[in-house]
């Protein structure tokens, strides 16, 4: 595992059991199909910012994801092309666990972590997803703060199904 700063979404952890305070706390977890060809496709995938990239984002670089890095990513909301600051917190690389966290940079609608996370139980390969959330340092993210809510939440329901299309072939 390699560490950049210990990140609140614990990716390397099977349970998460904390997070701070004044944030929006999310978690679920999807099955993508089992087997070793599931597991090997779904984690090198979540490695290259495919759950990113296959839900309508583009990230720069597109290469492997590696702690301190900070890759721009863009998201296209209602048509819009939006810029989200991030920075790789922490990147997990285990036989039965791979993901990665990062954090939120001044500038990004939304203030926290996120977590993207391959594992598998024995044959059954999921993938699991955590956040936390805040508005965004700036006055214009605190005002918009609802609406991203919302693009959030349809954010959410494209992560969950990135991986899992592919997997199902």
């Amino acid at each position: 595992m390699s560490v950049a700063a210990r990140a609140e979404t614990t990716p390397a952890d099977k349970v998460w059991r904390e997070s701070p305070h004044g944030f929006r706390r999310w978690e679920k977890s999807t099955a993508l199909g089992s087997g070793s060809e599931v597991w090997e496709w779904a984690s090198t995938e979540v490695m290259r910012w495919g759950v990113k990239t296959r839900s309508g984002f583009c990230v720069t670089p597109a290469t492997r994801v590696a702690a301190g890095s900070r890759p721009v990513i863009v998201a296209h909301p209602f048509g819009l092309s939006v810029r989200e600051p991030v920075e790789v917190v922490e990147v997990v690389d285990l036989p039965d666990r791979v993901g990665f966290a990062y954090r939120t940079l001044f500038g990004h609608p939304i203030s926290g972590e996120e977590a993207f996370i391959v594992h598998r139980d024995r044959e059954v390969v999921q993938l699991t997803i955590r956040s936390l959330t805040r508005p965004g340092h700036e006055l214009r993210w605190k005002v918009l703060y609802p609406i991203l809510l919302v693009a959030q939440k349809v954010a959410r329901y494209r992560y969950m199904r990135a991986l899992r299309l592919r997997a199902a072939r």
